[in-house]
């Protein structure tokens, strides 16, 4: 008869995150989220087999729960746009362990970013299309501008998850919306 699944994969990754965002990736080992569920490392090792299949897993739960935070239905690009830079910077803020786990090279096989890398980052091509017409600029002026505008966010972002830089949400987004408009004037020519 087959045995009864009482820890399920959904509350081992469940806890690897939540251990991930208050305590770091590095407190994260077989024995130290087993305590935590409050079970042995069977059910660990049973649904991941080791800890480098745990980590992959982890990675992707992590990069979704993410994703969900960063989704918005904005009424135009430009909107659904800044939605997505104040959830970048209030992760760095609110969860900077989270951060620095997915974008500063903490998780397992990261690698480092080109500009090409930079610019696939939107995902929507739709999106740097409708920032284009918003604005006037063409579609590549406008993926400069997106492009632009993820590095000097990143750059912040960082900067705010390592604890160099501290500011507030409202100024670190107005110092963002400031930066992006600037990449727009420079675009126009202005």
């Amino acid at each position: 008869m087959a045995r009864k699944v009482t820890i399920t994969r959904e509350v081992i990754l469940e806890s690897a995150l939540q251990m991930l965002i208050e305590e770091g990736f590095a407190s994260i080992t077989v024995y130290s989220l087993a305590k935590r569920i409050g079970c042995s490392t069977q059910p660990i090792v049973w649904q991941f087999e080791n800890m480098e299949g745990l980590r992959d897993a982890l990675s992707r739960y992590a990069e979704e729960y993410a994703a969900k935070k960063a989704f918005s239905r904005g009424k135009d690009a430009a909107e659904a746009f800044r939605h997505m830079g104040r959830a970048y910077i209030r992760m760095a803020m609110k969860e900077p362990n989270l951060f620095r786990f997915l974008y500063l090279g903490e998780r397992p096989k990261s690698k480092p970013y080109s500009v090409k890398d930079v610019a696939s980052v939107t995902e929507d091509r739709e999106l740097v299309v409708k920032i284009a017409e918003q604005t006037g600029l063409t579609e590549q002026q406008a993926m400069r501008c997106v492009q632009n505008t993820i590095l000097y966010s990143h750059g912040i972002a960082t900067m705010i998850a390592t604890g160099v830089f501290k500011a507030s949400e409202k100024d670190v987004m107005a110092m963002i919306e400031y930066a992006s408009e600037s990449f727009v004037l420079k675009e126009r020519g202005n």
